[in-house]
This record gives C-alpha cells, structure tokens and sequence, in this order.
C-alpha cells in the first residue's frame, strides 16, 4: 500500500495495532484520539485515507461526514463501530463513507479495505432522506459476524430499486428484514403491501394490488408457496407494475431454505427467480450466529417488561443452555421461549433448571407408550400427572395449559401436514379448522412444511 492514512480512534490499543499494521504495509500514519484533530488534519489537507471510530470523546465520527465530504470531496472514509446495528451501518452508508467494518474487526480484512480505498475515489451519490424518525426501534439485532454482513447488505440495497430477493430458513426474520428495507429507505411514506399465495389465486387481483401499493413496496411473502398459475400471475405483477407510467412499486420476496438441504429454486419458475434475484440476502440460521442470543433474548425479555410483564434477567449458566440449544425453529423460537420465561418464571433472575424445562419438556419426562388398548386420553393424562410429578412437592411453573395443548398440537399438525402432502388447504380441510388458523398455528409452533405428491 503507499499513501498517508489517518486514524481516530479513543482506543490507544486499536490505535497502535493500526499504525503498526499500515506503516509494516508501506503507508504514512496519523493517528490521534481526537475528533477535532482528525478534522484539523483533513482540513490541512492531509490524508488520502481514514479510518474513524463513531463515537469519540469530542463528537460523533458519523456528523462529522457530510463536512468531510464537503471539505475533501473523494477523500475515503472507512467507518469503524462498536455500535453493531443496522442503523449504524444504514447511517455510515446515507453519510456516504467509503465503508462500514464493526467492532471487533479483523485486521487483514480491514487493511484490504484500506488498500482498496487508497486506490479509489468514491464515486459520487445522490443525498438520500432521513432516515425514520424512531431508528433505535428498529426491530433486527444482532452483533454476529453474519449479521453485520447483514447489515452493509441492507445498507447497499435500501434505496435501490431493485428486486430483493431475502432468503433464509423459517423463523430467521425475513419478512421483518424486508419491512426494515421498506421502513428505512425513501419509499417509507408510501403504502407496504404484502401479498401471500392467497393473494395470487384471483387472476383479478393485479390492478388491485397495484393501486394500493402505487410507488410503495410490494413484499412477496413466501414465493414458495406460491403455485404455477400464482408465479405466472406474480411475473405479469411485475411487469404490469414496472409498464406502469410514472412511479412504481418496489419488489421485495421472501423465499424458504432448509434447514438441511438449502433448497429454493426448486418448483420456482426460471423467469420469475431471475426477474427477483437482482439482489439477494441471505439470512443466517440462528446457529450460526450464537454470540447474538444473548442479546436477543435481552431484547425479548425487555419487550415482554415493556408489555407490562416483571423485569427479567437469565443467569449466565442459563444463558449457556441457550446457546446449547440447536434452535431448529431460529429467532422464532427463541422469541416464543423468552416470553415463556418471562411468564412463566417466579424468580428476577431465571436460574438454568427453569430454562431447561421450558425448552424442552421431553428432558424431564421418559416418553409415555401407548398400549394396544390405551386411549389418547388415557396417554395425555399419564403424561400429565408424570409432569405434575416430576416437580415432587412443588407446582409447575405457570402456563402449565398451553405447554400441554403444544406439545399435542405440534404432531397433529405434523402428521396431519404430512398426510396431505404439505397442501395447507386439504390439511385445514382435514382437520376442520379456517386455513387462516392453520397457518397461525403453524407459525406459532414452528413448523415447516415440505411439499410432496398428496394422499388421495
């Protein structure tokens, strides 16, 4: 590398690990931790390149952007953060800093990073709006390495109008992840409309899906669910929506991966996966991303205090069980069990013996079998009282109903799913409940469903 870089960073440790590594690579440093200096410095004319921390002692690295960009257009501007949150990385990108690299970061990678600024000039954007109005209180958490991929993905996309296409297993958040896209970018304004398989049924329903959405965001939710006369009626969606005079909608889908095979494209129309697949986030399985849980169930259990609960907190050997749980059911799941935690539990501090019961009540109770003669009822008793039993002298923790109704809900719709081959509406028929219950409970109990010929 050869150039001069500038460093502003209130850490002396990341400050040297940084001079050290730039002057070893062949560049000329400056590093100080403060902020004013920093500007002094750029304002002299020194520098061909930056890297800066967000908050310093004397001000805020991020506002101090639009005045670098002003002073010395194209001077590159790498941002580093501790505040790992995707309106972080959504802010250094609206202030057009060169790049985004969180805290901890990795050095080779950051010094790649360095090497590419010093041998560009940052091309220039149009301003972008404000973001929204409360930003703190978007929804998406996480300080993971994958979720801060996440995050400059986010950043890249928001005020494109591109297709996104957002990817990942059930329960991961990607509906969530698509309304954070529409509630940040310049479209926020404007109508979200969402449009499930069941909106795609009436070959009517294009001009009405048009006008509500107008110049808004149209999210596909659950493109895999959609059937062949659905996909054909969604990609003359598309095309009527972008021959429209004027303005129009943005495209947003969301499409389910396995937890074991990955697989999404399969049933998908060629035409339609490409017309979507402009720009694609794949959202990471809770597994891969276990330093997040403890900050996601922090923030579960601060939204149950905030609904009116008692203010809850996990004991660190509770928190350990968490990580060691496999989480099949992702962010989801881990919701569900926070506000069981915080329902549930008598205790402030939830010890790890509650946490284990509530995850998993097969680790407290042998599986009850059935004898030949034995009837369901007799089964959810026997399995009932060994519950009760279990907790020798002492009552369950609350909520001892709808543990139960879950643990016989879950199979039967399991099976019942099974049975008619993933058809959602013959399994509501079979079962005799609206599909919109179906699919409610579905979500609740995290199951997915994988289509295959049906049972006549």
């Amino acid at each position: 590398m050869d150039g001069t870089v500038l460093v502003a960073d209130d850490d002396r440790t990341i400050r040297t690990v940084l001079s050290q590594a730039l002057t070893r690579a062949g560049c000329k440093v400056h590093a100080t931790s403060s902020l004013t200096t920093l500007m002094r410095w750029i304002g002299e004319g020194m520098g061909d390149a930056v890297i800066s921390d967000v908050m310093m002692p004397d001000g805020n690295g991020l506002e101090m952007l639009p005045k670098i960009a002003a002073d010395r257009p194209g001077l590159p501007v790498i941002i580093i953060s501790a505040q790992n949150t995707v309106m972080t990385a959504i802010r250094a990108a609206e202030a057009e800093a060169w790049d985004y690299l969180p805290k901890p970061f990795d050095l080779p990678d950051l010094m790649a990073r360095t090497a590419r600024a010093l041998d560009s000039r940052r091309a220039t954007r149009a301003p972008v709006q404000d973001v929204a109005q409360h930003p703190e209180e978007l929804p998406i958490v996480g300080q993971s390495p994958p979720m801060q991929d996440l995050f400059r993905v986010l950043a890249r996309v928001m005020n494109t109008d591109l297709p996104v296409w957002i990817v990942g297993e059930s329960g991961t958040g990607k509906s969530l992840i698509a309304r954070v896209i529409h509630d940040v970018s310049d479209r926020r304004a404007l109508p979200f409309v969402v449009v499930g398989p069941e909106g795609m049924m009436d070959p009517g329903a294009i001009p009405a899906i048009l006008d509500r959405a107008g110049a808004g965001t149209i999210l596909l939710d659950g493109l895999h669910d959609f059937n062949a006369d659905a996909q054909v009626r969604t990609l003359q969606l598309i095309d009527t929506g972008a021959a429209g005079a004027g303005a129009h909608p943005r495209i947003i889908a969301t499409g389910q991966t396995g937890r074991h095979t990955g697989a999404l494209t399969k049933g998908l129309r060629d035409d339609l996966y490409y017309r979507l697949a402009c720009a694609v986030i794949d959202v990471p399985p809770l597994r891969a991303r276990p330093q997040d849980i403890a900050l996601l169930v922090t923030h579960f259990l601060y939204l149950a205090e905030e609904a009116g609960g008692h203010p809850r907190r996990l004991a660190p050997d509770a928190l350990e069980a968490l990580r060691a749980h496999d989480w099949p059911g992702n962010v989801r799941e881990l919701e569900h069990a926070a506000r069981r935690f915080a329902q549930a539990s008598r205790a402030q501090t939830i010890p790890k013996d509650e946490v284990a019961v509530l995850l998993d009540h097969r680790a407290q109770a042998a599986p009850v079998l059935m004898e030949p003669a034995e009837t369901l009822t007799d089964a959810v008793a026997a399995h009932v009282q060994r519950y009760f039993d279990l907790h020798d002298q002492m009552l369950p923790p609350p909520g001892v109903y709808p543990r139960i109704l879950r643990e016989v809900e879950a199979p039967l719709l399991r099976i019942a799913l099974d049975a008619v081959g993933g058809n959602q509406a013959k399994c509501a028929q079979l079962l005799g409940i609206n599909r919109n219950t179906l699919r409610k409970k579905m979500t609740a109990l995290d199951i997915e469903v994988t289509r295959r010929r049906k049972l006549m």
